[in-house]
């Protein structure tokens, strides 16, 4: 399976990999395969829709990643102060980067 995450979250145990990937390879990634959004922030979830293109339902549900599924991850590079929560505005001026996260092993 194939995930969007709006942030980087180990969601089970085992062993991960987490890498940079391009808005180009994301956008890829989505147009090739069946995925499921867990972008649980409606603002970054609209944020993604622009940057992807293509549309990104928020979906604050719960996730349990198994051996060989992967996520297209949104990382903010800068840490928030406590309880903050950005506007869909807000998120264009941040700095943030997209991940590639695969559950390679439980």
């Amino acid at each position: 399976m194939l995930y969007i995450l709006n942030s980087p979250i180990l969601t089970n145990y085992g062993k991960y990999k987490f890498e940079r990937i391009t808005i180009e390879e994301a956008k890829k990634l989505l147009s090739i395969q069946k995925w499921i959004s867990a972008v649980g922030h409606e603002a970054t979830a609209q944020f993604l829709s622009q940057l992807l293109g293509t549309d990104i339902p928020f979906n604050r549900a719960q996730i349990t990643m198994q051996k060989g599924d992967r996520a297209v991850v949104f990382r903010l590079i800068d840490r928030l102060p406590e309880g903050r929560v950005l506007s869909i505005e807000e998120i264009k001026n941040v700095r943030y980067e997209i991940g590639l996260l695969i559950k390679e092993e439980d």
